[in-house]
């Protein structure tokens, strides 16, 4: 007698490649799309690590100095001002000290001082809430132009996508660099001048991401399920929102984010060369450009900055990484050997138990 469920006799690459699914399957089922989003994301280590470093990092340098921007100002806990210049401590050397023990201690300058005193834990919050706030601004605004370019040319295609990809090739010949140097010499050292150089870069830093979303556009209007809905009578706004976009979000958020790292990098860049944020302002960047003379004598002027724009642009790509997975409803976890083992232990019990029938 023939076996009567032959898919339970397939060999162990067809059974993994059965399981796979299947397993996929149960731990999804029942659960709304935002429910495994979630649990989509939370999964992906390094994105939940990254977000609680992040948020850490956030929250040390928005409160340590306080918040002084658009004419808000509130005080921190930190009892030093980041243009403030007490006397030099230690010779300037760091006080902090993380050996266990009798020598553990924070001090009063824990990152040092430079030459003149000033407080490098202080500068290096300050820079870390003016490149945050760069980085914030450059996201939104480039998302946003860039998402929308893309899709209506993508969607509408004919002569509006022509206009539309000319308009974008002729801010492509735009240097970025040059744009930023512009703006920032001219706001660098006013009051708002992150801001408004935040905002100056997102308006010219949308292209790339905007070529990304009308390609996902090209493609996906043309899948079956969008023709489902046009002869079901849905419009167009509901095709783009409701249909395309979440089907294109991973790509998105990984451009996003990578928009927003290279953000810190060009203002950290545009300060080092003088033509971002200036004094009496100061940045990550404008950090260690008045401080490179000193390389060789005092390098924990460089340490601090350079370890939080490091830190500050991976934890952004690993978060975009982990919303790519969780949104991207064509990624695919791979279960674990424990789970693969489960599987293949209840097929087997199931494969003997059909060959007693």
């Amino acid at each position: 007698m023939s076996d009567p469920n032959p898919s339970l006799q397939a060999p162990l690459g067809a059974g993994n490649q059965l399981d796979e699914s299947s397993i996929e399957q149960r731990e999804t089922v029942g659960l709304s799309q935002g429910q495994i989003v979630r649990k989509r994301f939370f999964h992906h280590k390094g994105a939940v690590v990254s977000i609680f470093v992040l948020a850490f990092v956030i929250v040390l340098a928005f409160s340590s100095v306080g918040i002084h921007v658009w004419g808000l100002n509130t005080p921190g806990w930190w009892p030093w001002h980041w243009n403030a210049t007490p006397p030099l401590v230690n010779r300037g050397i760091p006080t902090l000290n993380l050996i266990p023990g009798p020598g553990f201690g924070i001090g009063p300058h824990p990152f040092g001082q430079d030459e003149i005193g000033k407080d490098i834990f202080a500068l290096v919050m300050r820079g870390t809430q003016q490149s945050i706030m760069i980085m914030l601004l450059v996201g939104l605004v480039g998302t946003g132009i860039g998402v929308l370019i893309g899709a209506l040319a993508g969607f509408y295609r004919g002569i509006g996508d022509a206009i539309l990809m000319r308009f974008t090739d002729v801010i492509i010949t735009i240097p970025f660099i040059v744009v930023g140097a512009v703006i920032g010499r001219s706001v660098g050292a006013a009051g708002l001048g992150a801001a408004v150089l935040g905002l100056a870069l997102g308006l010219f830093a949308w292209t790339g991401l905007a070529r990304l979303v009308r390609g996902e556009f090209l493609s996906l209007r043309e899948r079956e399920f969008i023709d489902a809905a046009r002869v079901s009578g849905a419009s167009d706004a509901r095709i783009i929102f409701k249909h395309i976009l979440p089907n294109a979000v991973g790509v998105i958020i990984v451009s996003a984010t990578l928009l927003m790292a290279g953000a810190i990098l060009a203002e950290t860049a545009l300060s080092f060369l003088g033509y971002g944020v200036r004094n009496p302002d100061t940045s990550l960047g404008l950090i260690v450009a008045q401080n490179v003379a000193a390389f060789a004598t005092r390098p924990w002027l460089f340490w601090w900055p350079g370890i939080f724009i490091i830190v500050i642009a991976l934890t952004v790509n690993f978060i975009g990484d982990g919303l790519r997975d969780a949104f991207d409803p064509r990624q695919k976890k791979m279960p674990s050997a424990k789970a693969l083992s489960k599987a293949d232990a209840r097929r087997a019990r199931a494969a003997r138990a059909a060959s007693t029938v």
